[in-house]
């Protein structure tokens, strides 16, 4: 395990480059660390949509969650934007995870379906 001086003793900020990535030490815009996390996620997917209702740490509120959809950041805000246009509700895309408000799992799968995807509704 590194030391605590190494763990805090990066360069977080240059005069001649600006801010600086504190993973790879370049300067921001020459860091790839974003996009090869975003390759890496899309690397792991199986290609099976998983579409489950949650209500853990929401206070009893249902939120329905889909994982797994096989696209980039930006296209998956874009399918996002379309599905809580769809179930006319309000949601959040966060960390690759497609969070819609409420409990939409069968409009949710149709929606899906039709745009090509394989589904599968996943929990209980």
């Amino acid at each position: 395990m590194a030391s605590l001086k190494d763990q805090l003793g990066g360069l977080v900020y240059s005069t001649e480059h600006g801010d600086t990535c504190p993973d790879c030490r370049r300067p921001l815009a020459e860091c790839a660390c974003a996009e090869q996390a975003e390759r890496g996620r899309l690397a792991e997917l199986d290609g099976i949509v998983r579409i489950r209702r949650e209500t853990s740490g929401r206070k009893g509120k249902g939120v329905t969650t889909l994982e797994g959809i096989p696209l980039p950041a930006s296209e998956l805000k874009a399918l996002a934007k379309a599905l809580k246009k769809r179930c006319g509700t309000g949601g959040a895309v966060k960390e690759g995870v497609v969070e819609i408000q409420g409990d939409h799992r069968e409009l949710l799968k149709d929606e899906l379906e039709k745009r090509g995807y394989r589904v599968r509704l996943a929990g209980g």
